[in-house]
């Protein structure tokens, strides 16, 4: 076979094998290829941003318990994980929250809004006990989190410790003394798009040598 031929041969099979993994992978990804999983968890970090607009489709169940999961999973002091979360589908308990608390006026049109409390309970006692807002923070933050990984969007919204707030929300979902509502994150399929805000400032940085 002349060195012509024998070249047109192999350039023939490379088209072909091309052409099979356009078809098989059409994204450029393989089914077997190596996800650089740290730099994952970076982007997921990177890329979440405070959703308020949200579309009708629901939340599933599968995905409402690994939200919960993710929370839990947070860092707590001494491991006293001194934290509640209140579940909220009702659409007349989210309106009302809507309408009575002006930082939450999203919470009507997102289809999923869990209450994070801390719970007093199991919180650590005398001058430690303030720890609990640190966990009931931490947990916030890996719901949030999650439920960016999971391609959901979410906002915190503030309640303690603005009293008035407190109070309201303690009374609209008939806590027990010893939880504190602590936040809202309403969560839904995002109808907006914001960009994510670059919040890198080298000058909030102290290095000590």
């Amino acid at each position: 076979m002349d060195t012509t031929k024998f070249v047109n041969i192999i350039l023939a099979l490379a088209v072909v094998l091309l052409s099979v993994k356009i078809i098989l992978f059409p994204d450029g990804n393989h089914e077997h290829e190596p996800v650089d999983t740290a730099q994952a968890v970076i982007d997921n970090i990177m890329t979440r941003t405070s959703i308020r607009a949200y579309t009708d489709q629901p939340v599933s169940g599968e995905d409402v318990e690994t939200l919960l999961k993710a929370a839990m999973a947070a860092p707590s002091a001494r491991n006293q994980q001194p934290w509640a979360f209140v579940v909220i589908n009702d659409q007349a308990v989210k309106d009302s929250i809507s309408a009575n608390i002006s930082t939450s006026k999203m919470v009507a049109g997102a289809p999923l809004v869990i209450a994070i409390c801390g719970n007093l309970d199991k919180a650590l006692s005398g001058t430690a006990q303030p720890y609990w807002i640190q966990d009931a923070s931490a947990a916030t933050e890996n719901m949030l989190l999650a439920a960016h990984a999971l391609g959901l969007g979410a906002v915190w919204c503030g309640i303690y410790p603005v009293s008035a707030r407190e109070d309201y929300i303690r009374e609209l979902l008939n806590l027990p003394p010893n939880l504190v509502p602590f936040n809202l994150v309403a969560i839904g399929y995002p109808a907006e798009e914001p960009a994510p805000k670059d919040k890198w400032k080298p000058e909030n940085i102290i290095y000590l040598n």
